[in-house]
């Protein structure tokens, strides 16, 4: 196991602690949920980044980073569901996009990178998640439910796009696409 593939799997490890510390009754102890699980979002950046600058890009690591960034998004959710702070359906859309995806990628033979859908979900995901799991003031709850909301939303138009073909727009519209989807 190379460098990238050790920051993911810590990053794995952080879950357990991050849904631990959800439980906690006591504002200190969620501060630090939310300082777990902002800085395991980092991680995902940076093995992803050491990989490619390292030239480390592995099947495992390949296999394992999406796999944990699931982890690390659906368990506060999940907790979030119980705690009564999210409805089951919204993290549902959620879950079931992700799943789509997943299956999807499973049957392809190259998977290219994140594209800005892609990427504006992840940061809304982890922004809305940071703001619904923070011991904040009341004041917060819309603008943490609107994040939330705004999540779900471009979660699924993600997906959209990810599994739809790739419709270039320098094509005429009366001839066939024969080109792969690049989307993600």
């Amino acid at each position: 196991m190379n460098l990238p593939t050790w920051i993911t799997v810590s990053r794995l490890f952080g879950v357990p602690l991050l849904l631990y510390l959800l439980y906690q009754p006591v504002p200190a102890a969620q501060w630090l949920a939310v300082a777990v699980f902002l800085l395991a979002a980092g991680t995902d950046w940076l093995d992803g980044y050491l990989a490619r600058r390292l030239n480390q890009v592995t099947d495992l690591g390949k296999f394992l980073d999406p796999l944990v960034d699931k982890f690390l998004v659906l368990a506060p959710l999940l907790v979030l569901i119980e705690l009564g702070r999210v409805p089951a359906w919204g993290v549902f859309l959620i879950l079931a996009r992700e799943l789509t995806v997943a299956g999807w990628r499973a049957n392809q033979t190259q998977i290219s990178g994140a594209n800005l859908w892609g990427k504006l979900k992840t940061v809304t995901q982890i922004v809305a998640i940071a703001l619904l799991i923070a011991p904040l003031p009341a004041v917060w709850d819309r603008p943490a439910e609107i994040a939330f909301w705004l999540a779900v939303a471009l979660t699924l138009i993600s997906g959209a796009i990810y599994l739809l073909p790739n419709q270039p727009s320098s094509q005429p519209s009366n001839q066939p696409s024969n080109q792969s989807s690049t989307h993600t």
